[in-house]
This record gives structure tokens, C-alpha cells and sequence, in this order.
């Protein structure tokens, strides 16, 4: 096993430990270690929350989620002679659920879970058709989860990091809140917001105190989307044996990590779509000098996706298009058509006796894939979404028949908004 450089103790909060971690971007953030290219290490992970999510039937936890909070993301790790312009190749040895901790009260210690997010809080993909909480407990046997929430399927996780990205320069960082706050002020009071701007409550900074801190908490940039540093990319593919490539924007690169998921549908619909647990990773690093331009890599993360990932053979697919639920013509909106697809998918699945909120949190959490099919025909751009037929315990195709109607269980917890 790789050395521990960020060990987390499940007995204590994320913020009580040894060394601490981060919930923002800023290229002030102290490293918490010092790794050298070809270094392999391991490094622990708390779910995004910290622990505020709880393996229970209510949803209240996931209406009144503390947004302003997350990710608690371990890091930064300076890797020795990293310097802005170079490419940080990061290969993904190894990544699970807590080690040796298969029962506790933390996500990870042999269970998950999945949310739809209440829209006031943030919402989700189909937050207009579901703005209410709804709250899945996956439980995990092996490599396999099953929810009682969510009856009558199981699957092999695609275990993966929804967050790993480099620390921003300074004028990258600025950048980023100046572009973010302008998409804001086009409509300030939207609900949920359009963006989140810097905001000092809950923000976590390392070893920062004093001055430092309170400067930098007025600075750094929310950790909830991806972007130039790669950051919340939400990829289900960036499993074991996966290597990606970082642009490094400072000296170290000051790589972070967290937001660890035990399987996730592609999209991560509910916004809190994927299996959330923390865990473990192990990495290995190295660089390539130069490499933002010699590769033409200059805002964006590249990879190369593991080989672990379980095999399915068959499927059952569904298609959107760019048309609203309101019947009103858009021109090539891919993520309408995929919304539609969703759409599409949930009510199907209510056929054989799933509500639509159960079927929506089995998309974020499953396997399924998402694609965009068709994005050159105007008016009408075509996604589909494909599910794994082989996660359910009873035939999900179309038949003369009709479907199998299959007992729902006792549902998914539900807190309105």
C-alpha cells in the first residue's frame, strides 16, 4: 500500500483533523505535503459534506444540506519542480469506500447515498419537474449496491473521484469571478442561483488564519463546477487505471482530490446524482515540462479512462429532442434534448410501479450513459440515454404483454422544499 499523506480519522470532523483540507480554490492555500514525480500515494477522502448526510429514512438532511460548504477536498499536494506551463500526469492506481470501516455512521463505512436537491438549494437537472428532496441509501456488498429506497435493482459500482483538479494563478482565479459574477448580474435573483460567487461562511482554507484568511476567503472561487483546472467534472470514467493530464497554472500545482462516488449515471442528473461515500485514493504522479504548449492543453483536462469499468451487454435507450415540455421549437439544445431523454426514461420506468422520483434517483446513481446523438440537424438536436438492462431483477423491455408490476418498497424519504 502507498504511504498515507492525508490520513482522515472517522471518529473526528474534516475540519478536527491532523491536517486540513480545503472547500475552495485559491492559489494561496498553503500544500499539505510534498510529493516528487513518479511519487505513488495514498490519500483519504470525506464525502462532500463532511458527514451531514445520514444513513436514515428521512430527507430533511438533503433539503437543508449546507451548499456553502462543500467539497471538503483533500490537499493541496505540491509536487516537487511543477511549474506553470507543465502537464501533471495523474494515474488513478486504486480508489474505494473507507478501508476496513464497512458499517459507521459516515458515507463510505459501507453505505452511500443519492439526492435530489430541493430547488431552493440548489436543485438539479430536472429541477422544475422535481423540486422537492428525495434522499436514496445505497448499500454496498463488494463491489455491488442495492438500496432499499430504490428496490429491486443492483449494480457494480464505477468507483471514481467527482473532483481532482490544480490550483488556479492568481489572474485565472480572477478570471473566473469576473466571468461567473457577470453571468450572475444577468438575472441575480434566479432560483437556484446561476453561479456561486466567493462567499466567507464555511469556507475552509487549509492552515490558513488571521489576515490570510480572511482575505483569501473573500477570493477563492467555489469548488461546485468544473473548469479550467479540470475541478467538479463529474466524470464516471476516471476509474482505477485512469491517467489524466492537468494543465499546472502554479508553481507545485497544489493538486487537490475528494468527492469520491461509488457509481454515478452519466450527467449525475439530481445534482447529487452519484453514489456519495468517502473513501480512499492512491496516485501516482509526474510531469511533462512544457507540456500546456507543446500539447495545446491550455484550459482544459485530458484522460485517458481506466478499463475497469463493469460490462454491459445490453441496453434500453431513450431519445430527446430540443423541444420543451411546453411544445416550443429550440434550436440544437443538446442539454433540453438530453433533459427530454430523462424525461423520457423516468416514465417509462413509473410503468412498472417505480414513482418518478425513485426512477430519477436510479438515473444519477446507475450506470446508464448518456450521449449527445445528433447535434448538426436543425432545429432539433437528438440525445439519448441508455440503461443497462441487466441492473434490474425483473424484464424491463417493451412487451405484447404489458410491464411486470413490481413492489416500489417503502419509496424514497421525502422533505419538501
Amino acid at each position: 500500500m502507498p504511504d498515507v499523506i492525508f490520513p482522515l480519522d472517522s471518529t473526528r470532523r474534516f475540519t478536527d483533523q491532523d491536517k486540513i483540507g480545503h472547500n475552495r480554490w485559491h492559489p494561496d492555500i498553503p500544500p499539505v505535503a510534498t510529493v516528487k514525480p513518479g511519487d505513488s500515494f495514498r490519500v483519504h477522502c470525506r464525502e462532500w459534506f463532511d458527514g451531514a448526510i445520514h444513513n436514515d429514512d428521512s430527507a430533511d438532511d438533503i433539503r437543508n444540506a449546507p451548499l456553502h460548504t462543500v467539497h471538503a477536498l483533500s490537499g493541496p499536494f505540491a509536487v516537487e519542480g511543477a511549474k506553470p506551463g507543465d502537464l501533471l500526469i495523474v494515474d488513478i492506481l486504486d480508489v474505494g469506500p473507507i478501508p476496513q470501516e464497512d458499517s459507521g455512521p459516515l458515507a463510505g463505512q459501507g453505505w452511500g447515498y443519492t439526492g435530489i436537491f430541493a430547488k431552493p438549494n440548489g436543485g438539479g437537472f430536472l429541477t422544475d419537474q422535481f423540486p422537492d428532496a428525495y434522499k436514496a441509501i445505497w448499500d454496498f456488498s463488494g463491489q455491488k449496491a442495492a438500496s432499499r429506497h430504490v428496490p429491486h435493482v443492483s449494480f457494480t459500482g464505477i468507483v471514481h473521484p467527482g473532483l481532482m483538479g490544480t490550483a488556479p494563478s492568481h489572474d485565472l482565479l480572477s478570471t473566473w469571478n469576473t466571468r461567473e459574477a457577470a453571468l450572475i448580474a444577468t438575472d441575480p435573483d434566479r432560483v437556484p442561483p446561476l453561479a456561486l460567487p466567493p462567499l466567507p461562511d464555511g469556507a475552509i482554507l487549509g492552515s490558513l488564519t488571521g489576515a490570510d484568511f480572511d482575505r483569501v476567503a473573500a477570493e477563492a472561487a467555489r469548488t461546485a463546477p468544473p473548469r479550467e483546472n479540470g475541478g467538479n467534472q463529474d466524470i464516471k470514467n476516471l476509474t482505477k487505471g485512469s491517467r489524466i493530464f492537468y494543465p499546472v497554472f502554479v508553481d507545485g500545482a497544489n493538486l487537490s482530490v475528494g468527492d469520491l462516488h461509488f457509481s454515478q449515471g452519466d450527467g449525475e442528473i439530481t445534482f447529487c446524482g452519484a453514489i456519495e461515500m468517502g473513501g480512499f485514493i492512491d496516485l501516482r504522479v509526474d510531469l511533462i515540462r512544457g507540456g500546456m504548449e507543446t500539447y495545446g492543453v491550455s484550459e482544459n483536462a485530458i484522460f485517458m479512462p481506466g478499463n475497469t469499468d463493469p460490462q454491459f451487454s445490453e441496453w434500453l435507450a431513450f431519445s430527446g429532442t430540443s423541444v420543451t415540455l411546453d411544445g416550443e421549437q429550440r434550436y440544437l439544445d443538446s442539454q433540453l434534448a438530453y433533459q427530454r431523454a430523462c424525461l423520457h426514461a423516468i416514465d417509462y420506468l413509473t410503468k412498472f410501479g417505480y414513482s418518478p422520483e425513485q426512477a430519477y434517483l436510479l438515473l444519477g446513481a446507475a450506470p446508464i450513459e448518456g450521449r449527445l446523438s445528433g447535434v448538426v440537424d436543425i432545429p432539433n438536436s437528438c440525445a439519448t440515454v441508455y440503461i443497462p438492462t441487466a441492473i434490474f431483477d425483473f424484464p424491463v423491455r417493451p412487451t405484447a404483454d404489458g410491464p411486470v408490476r413490481i413492489d416500489p418498497g417503502v419509496g424514497a424519504p421525502h422533505s419538501p422544499a
